[in-house]
């Protein structure tokens, strides 16, 4: 028999972790990032960026988790990053870089709070979030292409992440 959301024996988690989205506008994306951030126990989502608003098509893909996440709205994400930095948070970018590590590598721990930034669908982190962040992973790929979906590699950081510090 096939479970539902009503009949899962899933243990309720809270992680932290925090996902900054550094110009993540794609409203789908956004939609999906709410739906894995209740779904991997995130702590928090911050979305920055300009003109970033809850509309239809947001809602539609993050199927009622908007309402369940706890959420803010931000202009600036290298502001952002830089409270969380000296709140104690290590920041850890998704990116592909010459520097990066792969994620599998990383041993990683509750001990210490953890920033999570992905980055624009296009152009990825910000080189001035690279450059103060403690770390940053990737995720191998094995074809051709050298990147994916901001989603889908948020996916698999956050599973990486959760299985590790469960």
């Amino acid at each position: 028999m096939q479970l539902t959301h009503y009949n899962t024996h899933f243990k309720k988690s809270k992680f932290p972790i925090i996902l900054v989205c550094d110009n993540v506008t794609n409203a789908p994306n956004i939609g999906s990032l709410f739906r894995i951030s209740d779904a991997f126990g995130v702590e928090k989502l911050i979305l920055c960026g300009k003109g970033i608003s809850l509309g239809r098509k947001l809602t539609k893909t993050s199927r009622a988790t908007e309402k369940v996440v706890d959420f803010e709205i931000c202009e600036d994400a290298s502001i952002v990053v830089n409270d969380l930095k000296n709140s104690g948070y290590q920041i850890m970018s998704l990116e592909i870089t010459s520097t990066s590590k792969p994620i599998h590598t990383l041993k990683f721990s509750a001990k210490k709070p953890i920033a999570l930034i992905i980055g624009d669908e296009n152009f990825g982190v910000s080189e001035a979030i690279l450059n103060i962040s403690d770390v940053v992973i990737h995720i191998d790929m094995f074809g051709l292409n050298s990147s994916m979906n901001v989603v889908q590699a948020t996916n698999i950081a956050l599973y990486e992440i959760t299985k590790q510090i469960f």
